[in-house]
């Protein structure tokens, strides 16, 4: 891979999955908002989305280490 990614900021998701692949959309939501902007989509293989679960996982945790427990509800 070559230069920077670009970077998106996201606080809405939606997954779905069929037999092959697994589908994660991301977007924005404001209050106010009739519905969320989608902005990005990731498509992936069954296994590739098993690797990214884990990931996520051992970085919440480390997260959560380092700064404490991370609340349920983004309103806490």
């Amino acid at each position: 891979m070559e230069g920077a990614s670009e970077g998106r900021y996201a606080n809405y998701f939606e997954v779905g999955h069929s037999a092959a692949e697994f589908l994660l959309e991301c977007g924005l939501f404001h209050p106010g908002d009739l519905e969320p902007r989608m902005h990005t989509r990731i498509i992936a293989s069954p296994t590739s989305a098993k690797v990214l679960m884990g990931l996520l996982r051992e970085s919440l945790d480390r997260y959560q280490k380092t700064f404490g427990s991370i609340p349920d509800d983004p309103c806490e």
